[in-house]
Order: structure tokens, then C-alpha cells, then sequence
């Protein structure tokens, strides 16, 4: 019999006994016809897999790397290897370019780890999480694994095999040109913009490229919008995404845990495989793999070098001039890592050229690259990409905008033009504007080697210490260039100080020691972290250590950004003395021949803005509480009430400061020349905002708690109302007339009374709780609005008291609309 007659006779005989047993055996062979994207199989493959040559076609263009990538027309294909599937993989989504107003360049969209898995002819990327984990070698990780199948995000029919017959050839031009929800915007954005669909018909891969442990997408993403935030006519938002896929290391990379009284970012899991009796919280830092080359040099207290250090490039888009300077900031933190026991451990390098490397590229996964953004952003980043496992940081690209530049002007002119001749322009000198860029540079490498921003930093240093030359030069604003402790505005005329910068300094070198230090293989995990915790107890007592937890309302008055010194009122005072200084020279210092006034109007507003930061350095003490993290082991209390006589301190500063007029930033010469008609609002606006922050419900509910828990004498709730009311009604007890500033103030203080007496404050999710600071405060059922009542009926009292013994038609008139203002609030239903 020939083979061709058996075959037939074969195929015969199934058809038979389908029709017999089941009766619906062709229509389910059908169904799995049509699931191929071959539909039937052609004689030389088996279930639409096609040979290689038919697939990966003469016309493609390869790209080989991590995966070879080969692109045929416009459709693009991966040849993933066997050894490659199951494997897990970092994929980041960023924007890399968008319009106006939806964000910048750079940002994250979504971080995942994903794994490519072939099941029977297709191939699955899944989604892996690792939020719950257990030990693989105990019996509970089944447990775990049950309850966290992982979800698919995409399937992709086998084309053809590996050319070598091992690994599988797929197309997956629709994962990055169509709306996967994963990889795309997200919902919060869709719902905010209105988005209705991806338009596939505008919507393209500009490309992929692979390297050796990494591939790059780029796409054109073109969303349908009923609510776009610029060009609103297109109902159109068109951005650029790229997507980084990362192969993860095979060997993870051992974890140091989080401790909260250093300042770290961190990976969090729930770990089920420990002894407690309960699923356990864990929490890694994110720091880079460092093992000394030389381990018993490294061990016997010499400075070793790493075995791979930690190398950033220069983009070459970057201008000359300003390489070096961004190649320092990335070299001072070479002495933190001294700390540790490592030399030259941090490198700066420009680009090599193509002679030099013709693969080189700033996408490669490999190189960590400094981008330069030509951008109007004023702005800069410093991400990392990091083993959602272990904490391990595997590259950063710090984004940097050409703008930043701009900013760092204002800042440096407002903050320091008073004491500080090379400040005192409006275009700054190219070593003036290096060191200023070194120092950003500094600070986005911190954050891209694990070190979030320290904003208690700041207050270890003495006010006074900060108008020292001598000081300054050594120790520069901050214990920490991770503090947004910015330039010394402290520092008066006459003081001789020349160096107004932050730096690399004590903290910065103490957290590096803690979170890079290496330890030998056999030392256990129980010794490394009695010996952590050993010099973190040693330090603990030292203010230059002081980790300020950053939350988004910060209740530690300790913990600021962009403050200076140990005393919030102080230093105020004297930056206030030196922005009199800088506004009143404002239109000198400003003058450029043939230009217009724009600059002047820029540099004034920052001005304004100065002072309003301010008013909220000195506005966190009131209510403010002390947050000193600590363990078993260490004495004392970790949450302390800022003391009564510093928080009177601040509300004395801020009646005569912040609600009395600032006469000052109404200087006739500079608004003649930027300000037609808005001065008037412009100065309520900015004194209604230190009203408001100082009356927020969770600041009073705070006193009200203060006084309920302390046994010694509290400023209290009562207190605080009584010298708001006084200092920003203070005419009604001199009979005097009300000028306009402060009759628009008094009228915000009636409207904010109404507010606390009507308005009851929104449930806080708990998740926002230990990030923003803040609590729940049912305010109907407080102590709130019997105070408010109180306060309102003693100034109703004082205003009637007054009426009669004012002398001026526009006082006269606002007292009048103030009394009825007050008695629709205390009995609204008359």
C-alpha cells in the first residue's frame, strides 16, 4: 500500500469515528483551523508554522541583540530563543514626547515585569508580580503562585521556528501600534482627557532596536479625545512612547531592608514564607550592585575599587560648555562612596565617538546616560530603573531640559543677588551658570543611586552658621545636596560669605556608608542588620544625620523643601531683609539696553513667590509635631509637639509679616512698568493663601489634640484663633481707617470662618494617609466649630463697638458689609 492511500484511508477513518461518537468533531476542528493565523497547515509546516525562509523573508532587516528583530515591510518580528522564554523582564513605558500640557518628556507610565511563555503553538506575554512572594523551597509558595496567576497581557501565534529550529518567531508589530492598556495611557488620563479610542489609522512603530540586554520600542500613539488639553479643535492627543524591555539578572542580587530612619527608595512585598505569624510586610532599598575587585583589601579597610562602578555618560546633544560641569556633579559623589570603602567608584564619561564605539547608543540598557532635552521645561530627573525582586538598580537616564537653566537663574538671583554680586544679572556668567548645573547634577545622581530627597537636611545647621564664610565654605547650605535646601538666602550683605551653594556633605556620605557598604559572603543577614542598626543608633543623636520623611504635607517643620537653618522665623526674617534689598535694585540689576520689561516681571514674580515660601516655612510650626523614627532600643518619644513658645513665635512673625501689607513688593518703580491692574488682587491672593494654610482643620484639630494630651501648658486652638483675629483686625482696636489690602485680607478671613463653619472635609483614603500627613478630622464634631462661632461672635461685637468712631467713608462702608456678612453666618435662617 502506498503511503499516500494509508494516509487517505487514515484521514477517513477519523472522520467516521467523529461522526459516530461525537457529531461535532468537524465543527471543533474547524474552530482550531481558524485559531491559526496560517489557517490550513501548507504541506511543509504543521499548524500554520511556516519555514523560516517564508517568514523571516530576504526583504527583512535584522537587528540582533537580546532578541533578533527583524523588520519585514512594516510588520515587526521577534526570534526569541529558547533559553529566553519563561525568562522574566523589566518592561518600562515612558512618554517620550508629548504635547502641550500633558505632562514632559521622560515620565513614567507604567513598570512591569512580564515573561515571554510558549504554550502549544502561540506565545504569551504575562504579567508578573511580585507583591506577594515566598521562598520557592517552602510549602507555602504554591499557596502563593495559586493566587497570583499571571495575567496575559497579549498572544502572539508562532510563525515560523528559530533559524536553527530552536526558539520561536513572532509578530508583534500590534503589541506597540494598537491599545494595549498596560502600555499605553493611562486610565486616569484617558478619563481626564476624555479619550474615546486609539485611532489605529494614525497610529505607527517608529521603531525597535535590540541590544544585547535590552530592546527599545518607540511608537506613535494618536488618541481620539473629547477633552484634550491643548490644540483642542484636532479632538486629538498625539504623543511618543517608548518601551524598555530589560532582561533581568538570573542571579538576584542580595537585599538590604528599608529602614525608615534613612532615607532610601524602596521595592515593597508581602512575604508569606517568614517565621511571623503573619503575612509580612518587606521593603528593600534600591541601590546599584557594588562588590569590591579586591575583597580582603576591601575587608582589611583600604579603599578598593568596584568591580563594575557605576559610569554615566554625557548625551552628545549636550553643549560643550556645559559637559564638564555635569561630569562633576556626577563625580562628587565619588567621596560619599569613599564612605562605603570604594574609590573611583562613580564615573563620568563623555560619548565615545563612532571610531571609537559604532554600537554605542544612550538607549542601550548598558550605559547610563545624562539626556539633553532642547526643551522650554525648567526642569530636570533623575530616575532609575531598578529588580522589582531585590531593590537592585540596573541603569538611569537622567533627563535634562535646556531650561533648567532659566530656573536656576531665578533661584540663584532671588535667593542670593543681595549678598552676592555674581548673582546680580539677568545673564549670568558661564562658570556662575556651571556651578549651578554641577550642582543639579549632583542632586539627580543621588536620586538615581537610591536617595530620595531629605528635606530635615537643612535644619542641622545654626541660622547664624550660615552667614559664616568659613562655615559655608566647608559645609555649604545642608548636611545633604539631597535637601531642597537650594542657595543661601540667609546670608546678609557685609557677611563675606562667597560660597552660596549646596553640596555633597555629611548626611550624603553617612547614607551612601549605610546602603553601599559591602559585607562578606559568610556574615549572616542578623549580623549585618544588628551592625546597621549600630551605626545608625550612634548617629541618632546628631542632627546632621536627620532623615526629614518626604510626604506631601509635611507636619514636621523640620522637614521642608527649599528652607534653610534651625529656625524657621529667623532665617525668614533675614531672607525677607534681603529680598527688600534685591526689589528696591530690582529695576538696576534687570537692565538690558533695547530689551523690554518681561525680565523684570520673571525676577519680581519670584520675588513675590520668595516670600510666600516664606510665610509657609514659618506657618508648619503651628501645630507642628516632631517626627524622630525610632526603634526598641533608643529612648524617648518619636512624635513631639513643637514647643508653645516657638509656635507663638510664628504666629507673631506671620501677623507682622504675612498679614500686615508688605509695603515693600509695592514698589512703584517696577509695577509702572509690568502690572496695568491686577496689584490689589495679586496681594489678596497671596495673603489669602497664608490665611488659609493657617487655618486648615487638620492644623487646629492638631492644637485641639495637643491640648487634650499634654500636661504642661499648650498653645491651643483657642490661642492660635484669638491672635489670627487680632492681628488681621488689629484697626478695631486703634479706631483707625482700614486701608485696602488689609480690607480685602479681613474679608477672606469672613469667607474662611464661613468655610470651617459650613464645609466638612473629604474621607482620606488610607493610602494617602502616611504620604500626605494627614488625618481624618470629622469637623461638625469637633471642637472646630465652636471655636469658629466664638470667634465670630467677638468680632461681630468689636466691629458694632467700632462703626461709630470711623472717619472714613470706604471703612465705614466695608465695617457695615462685615456685620451683615457675620450675622448671615450665625443665623442663616433669618
Amino acid at each position: 500500500m502506498s503511503y499516500s492511500i494509508f494516509k487517505e484511508l487514515k484521514q477517513l477513518s477519523v472522520m467516521v469515528l467523529c461522526v459516530g461518537l461525537l457529531g461535532a468533531c468537524a465543527s471543533t476542528q474547524s474552530a482550531q483551523d481558524q485559531s491559526k493565523s496560517g489557517g490550513l497547515s501548507s504541506p511543509e509546516s504543521e499548524n500554520g508554522i511556516k519555514p523560516y525562509s517564508e517568514v523571516v523573508t530576504d526583504k527583512a532587516e535584522t537587528d540582533s541583540g537580546l532578541f533578533d528583530v527583524h523588520k519585514v515591510d512594516k510588520d515587526y518580528l521577534y526570534e526569541i530563543p529558547d533559553s529566553l522564554l519563561s525568562r522574566e523582564m523589566l518592561l518600562v513605558s515612558r512618554v517620550a514626547e508629548t504635547q502641550d500640557e500633558i505632562g514632559y518628556g521622560g515620565e513614567k507610565l507604567n513598570t512591569q515585569v512580564v515573561r515571554w511563555q510558549k504554550k502549544d503553538d502561540q506565545v504569551l506575554l504575562r504579567h508578573v508580580s511580585y507583591e506577594n512572594v515566598a521562598s520557592d523551597s517552602l510549602p507555602v509558595y504554591e499557596a502563593v503562585q495559586n493566587s497570583n496567576f499571571e495575567p496575559i497581557i497579549a498572544s502572539f501565534d508562532v510563525k515560523s521556528l528559530g533559524e536553527d529550529s530552536s526558539g520561536v518567531v513572532i509578530d508583534v508589530t500590534k503589541l506597540y501600534d494598537s491599545d494595549i492598556p498596560s502600555l499605553g495611557l493611562q486610565s486616569s488620563q484617558r478619563e481626564e482627557y476624555g479619550v474615546r479610542r486609539l485611532d489605529p489609522e494614525r497610529s505607527f512603530i517608529e521603531h525597535i532596536n535590540s541590544y544585547p540586554e535590552n530592546i527599545e520600542a518607540r511608537s506613535w500613539m494618536t488618541y481620539d479625545a473629547s477633552k484634550p488639553p491643548s490644540s483642542s479643535s484636532t479632538g486629538t492627543i498625539s504623543m511618543e512612547i517608548n518601551h524598555s524591555m530589560v532582561l533581568l539578572p538570573e542571579e538576584k542580587w542580595e537585599t538590604r531592608s528599608y529602614d525608615q530612619r534613612i532615607g532610601y527608595f524602596s521595592v515593597q512585598q508581602t512575604d508569606y514564607g517568614t517565621e511571623r505569624h503573619k503575612a509580612n510586610e518587606v521593603q528593600y532599598i534600591t541601590r546599584y550592585k557594588l562588590v569590591p575587585s579586591d575583597k580582603e583589601a576591601y575587608l582589611d579597610g583600604e579603599l578598593v575599587e568596584p568591580k563594575e562602578p557605576i559610569v554615566y555618560y554625557i548625551d552628545p546633544a549636550t553643549p560643550k560648555e556645559w559637559r564638564p560641569y555635569l561630569k562633576q556633579g556626577v563625580e562628587d559623589w565619588q567621596k560619599a562612596f569613599e564612605a562605603a570603602g570604594f574609590k573611583n567608584a562613580i564615573i563620568a564619561k563623555d560619548p565615545p565617538s563612532k571610531e571609537e564605539n559604532p554600537e554605542w547608543s544612550p538607549e542601550d540598557v548598558r550605559y547610563s546616560v545624562i539626556r539633553y532635552f532642547a526643551s522650554d521645561i525648567q526642569n530636570a530627573y533623575g530616575p532609575h530603573v531598578h529588580d522589582p525582586r531585590t531593590g537592585q538598580i540596573l541603569e538611569s537616564d537622567i533627563g535634562w531640559y535646556h531650561n533648567v537653566m532659566n530656573l536656576l537663574r531665578n533661584w540663584y538671583f532671588v535667593q542670593t543677588a543681595a549678598a552676592n554680586p555674581d548673582a546680580r544679572a539677568v545673564q549670568f556668567k558661564d562658570e556662575v551658570m556651571g556651578e549651578l548645573i554641577r550642582f543639579v547634577s549632583a542632586h539627580e545622581v543621588g536620586h538615581t543611586i537610591g536617595l530620595p530627597h531629605n528635606y530635615g537636611s537643612s535644619y542641622a545647621y545654626p541660622v547664624d552658621s550660615l552667614r559664616s564664610p568659613i562655615f559655608t565654605e566647608k559645609h555649604g547650605t545642608a548636611p545633604s545636596i539631597m535637601d531642597y535646601a537650594r542657595f543661601n538666602y540667609i546670608a546678609q550683605p557685609g557677611d563675606g560669605v562667597e560660597d552660596f551653594h549646596p553640596a555633597v556633605g555629611e548626611y550624603d556620605k553617612w547614607s551612601i556608608k549605610w546602603g553601599y557598604t559591602w559585607f562578606p559572603e559568610d556574615m549572616s543577614e542578623e549580623e549585618k542588620v544588628a551592625k546597621l542598626n549600630e551605626w545608625t543608633r550612634e548617629r541618632a543623636d546628631d542632627p546632621r544625620y536627620f532623615y526629614g520623611q518626604q510626604t506631601g504635607n509635611k507636619i514636621d517643620p523640620r522637614s521642608q523643601n527649599e528652607d534653610l537653618g534651625n529656625d524657621a522665623m529667623k532665617a525668614s526674617e533675614l531672607g525677607i531683609a534681603n529680598l527688600k534689598r534685591i526689589t528696591s535694585n530690582l529695576v538696576e540689576w534687570t537692565d538690558r539696553e533695547g530689551e523690554n520689561f518681561a525680565e523684570l516681571e520673571e525676577l519680581y514674580n519670584n520675588v513675590v513667590g520668595q516670600w510666600n515660601r516664606y510665610m509657609g516655612h514659618v506657618t508648619k510650626n503651628v501645630g507642628g509635631v516632631y517626627e524622630d523614627h525610632k526603634t526598641y532600643n533608643q529612648e524617648g518619644p518619636v512624635y513631639t509637639f513643637v514647643p508653645q513658645e516657638t509656635q507663638q513665635r510664628a504666629m507673631d512673625f506671620l501677623i507682622d509679616y504675612g498679614f500686615m501689607t508688605p509695603d515693600w513688593l509695592l514698589e512703584e518703580d517696577i509695577l509702572d512698568r509690568i502690572n496695568q491692574s491686577t496689584v490689589v488682587d495679586d496681594m489678596r491672593s497671596a495673603q489669602v493663601q497664608v490665611l488659609n494654610d493657617l487655618t486648615d482643620p487638620q492644623r487646629i484639630a492638631r492644637l485641639i489634640e495637643f491640648d487634650a494630651r499634654s500636661s504642661e501648658d499648650t498653645y491651643d486652638a483657642f490661642e492660635m484663633m484669638d491672635d489670627v483675629r487680632n492681628g488681621i483686625w488689629s484697626e478695631l482696636n486703634s479706631n483707625s481707617a482700614i486701608e485696602v489690602h488689609r480690607r480685602n485680607l479681613q474679608r477672606a478671613y469672613i469667607e474662611r470662618m464661613e468655610h470651617l463653619m459650613t464645609e466638612e472635609l473629604p474621607d482620606i483614603p488610607d493610602a494617602f494617609k502616611d504620604f500626605l500627613g494627614w488625618t481624618d478630622v470629622n469637623v461638625s464634631q469637633s471642637d472646630i466649630r465652636p471655636i469658629v462661632r466664638d470667634q465670630l461672635q467677638i468680632l461681630l461685637d468689636d466691629v458694632q463697638n467700632t462703626q461709630n468712631r470711623v472717619q472714613d467713608r470706604a471703612t465705614e462702608a466695608h465695617l457695615d458689609d462685615v456685620e451683615v456678612r457675620i450675622e448671615n453666618i450665625l443665623n442663616p435662617d433669618e
